[in-house]
């Protein structure tokens, strides 16, 4: 299994997290994006930057991910992609995408994307806690569990 890491806007409260889980476990982790972005020294870590544009680092992603593999992102449409390859997507705040709920994710933000650009105000998400790090490292720490069981 190989980590893909969505960099763009990745919170800092979640770096030791997962780097710690990384050197731990020998993970092979791609973190991409547009701009430098950088979750700590590992030999396990490379950093890939894309060129600036909409959704390039997701691109990116698309391309190399295999089967099996893990993408950290809170970007929805790009774990529909993931999901759709038999991949693994797991978002910030600790919520595991998967086949049986990913559409009803996706149709959620495309509903509230629509009433934004008809100039209805919405509220944004709430700003990311400490709770959300406590929330992200249980779910992660537990996929991983379930993934390297020996």
């Amino acid at each position: 299994m190989t980590l893909y890491v969505d960099g763009d806007a990745f919170p800092n409260l979640l770096k030791p997290i997962l780097l710690r889980s990384i050197e731990r476990l020998g993970l092979t982790t791609f973190v991409i994006a547009n701009k430098k972005i950088n979750i700590g020294a590992s030999e396990f870590v490379t950093y890939l930057i894309v060129e600036q544009g909409a959704d390039e680092a997701d691109h990116r992603i698309v391309e190399m991910v295999e089967e099996n593999d893990l993408v950290i992102t809170a970007d929805i449409p790009l774990a529909d992609r993931v999901i759709a390859k038999n991949a693994h997507a797991i978002d910030h705040r600790g919520e595991l995408y998967s086949v049986d709920n990913i559409k009803q994710y996706l149709a959620m933000r495309n509903l509230m994307e629509s009433i934004r650009e008809s100039g209805e105000m919405t509220k944004g998400p709430k700003p990311f806690s400490q709770k959300d790090a406590h929330e992200f490292a249980n779910q992660f720490n537990a996929f991983l569990a379930k993934q390297f069981k020996d």
